[in-house]
């Protein structure tokens, strides 16, 4: 297969320090690891095994598709989105356990013979989960249940809603067969211990993202995109430069075109705003990010020629602050084109 003009760089050391960061932020809980969304973009057998091997032990995806394509590798798995019909034959086949939502999914769990569970219990966000009253009326009674969870809404703000969720959690202690209690996110584990319960969930913040300022100095980049060089050229003093020519030379510039563009997941709102690298040579995006390629001022770095690669400024609060996309939206929007290839 030809080697793809565009890879991931991907820190292993990185990613290992921030989940043992967060891990001893959660204090007594054990700490678990969301890999939704393909790892959040990174690749989820990857950062599985990786995490797997620093002594993470509990592990989240969004679907049953994703679960599937972790199936044999020894993995300890719970479904966010529970058990559809459509999912009941590979839930039966033990491949992970559901976290169950809704009423109709528990009942669907109990005729197809039950087993180990999850369940998510709304606490105020509105969005999955049995409701409270449902929970004291003993729609869980009998269920195998390996965590009771909740998820937070703000806890990327210091909000009063935090404290009320977390409290209603704590209430219904006792009340299950669980084993364990989880809420916190990554934000929830910079809350503190009042949220970390028996488990928690972090995501964004295993791949370098900073939700909340507390976790600011703790965490590490894991991620960052570089882009093979597709052609050189000169651009003149007057001349423009790509859709819409939001970026014209006020003197001669020496121009690189990247392969990469907002396919891959490297926005439209890094036009004019990104920046890409060659050791400590700053290159400057210039003019509009297209589908496929983009243009970086080569002027502090004039040697560079075509077939050379560049590294894109990464760093998830300053790109996002660049780009005007949300840390999660970097991440996760991180396209199938890239190789992805892990340091030590």
């Amino acid at each position: 297969m030809t080697d793809a003009p565009l890879r991931l760089r991907l820190d292993t050391a990185a990613l290992v320090a921030n989940w043992r960061a967060l891990d001893a932020l959660s204090g007594a809980a054990a700490c678990g690891a969301a890999i939704k969304a393909d790892g959040y973009g990174l690749g989820a057998a990857g950062v599985a095994e990786r995490l797997a091997g620093a002594g993470c032990r509990d592990f989240f995806v969004a679907t049953w598709r994703e679960a599937e394509r972790l199936a044999g590798l020894g993995f300890d798995v719970a479904v966010l989105h529970g058990a559809r019909a459509e999912d009941m034959a590979a839930a039966a086949s033990g491949i992970a356990r559901p976290v169950l939502n809704t009423a109709t999914q528990i009942a669907r769990w109990r005729e197809g013979g039950g087993g180990r569970c999850d369940v998510m219990v709304d606490t105020g966000m509105n969005r999955l989960g049995v409701s409270i009253a449902e929970v004291e009326d003993g729609l869980l009674d009998g269920l195998a249940i390996d965590t009771l969870m909740s998820h937070l809404a703000c806890a990327d703000e210091d909000s009063a809603m935090n404290a009320r969720q977390a409290t209603a959690l704590r209430e219904l202690g006792g009340r299950t067969a669980a084993r364990r209690m989880s809420l916190a996110n990554s934000a929830g584990i910079a809350l503190g211990a009042d949220y970390a319960f028996d488990l928690t969930r972090p995501g964004l913040a295993l791949y370098g993202g900073v939700p909340r300022g507390e976790l600011a100095g703790v965490l590490h980049q894991v991620v960052t995109p570089e882009a093979q060089i597709l052609q050189r050229r000169t651009l003149a003093a007057g001349e423009s430069i790509g859709y819409n020519a939001l970026f014209t030379a006020t003197a001669a510039t020496e121009v690189a075109i990247l392969n990469i563009g907002y396919a891959d997941g490297y926005w439209r709102g890094f036009s004019n705003a990104g920046c890409a690298r060659v050791g400590d040579a700053a290159l400057p995006v210039i003019g509009r990010v297209s589908m496929d390629l983009t243009a970086i001022s080569v002027a502090a770095a004039p040697g560079l020629v075509e077939g050379d690669w560049v590294s894109l400024d990464y760093a998830l609060p300053a790109a996002a602050a660049a780009s005007g996309m949300s840390q999660y939206e970097l991440l996760t929007g991180l396209g199938q084109r890239f190789a992805r290839v892990w340091t030590a």
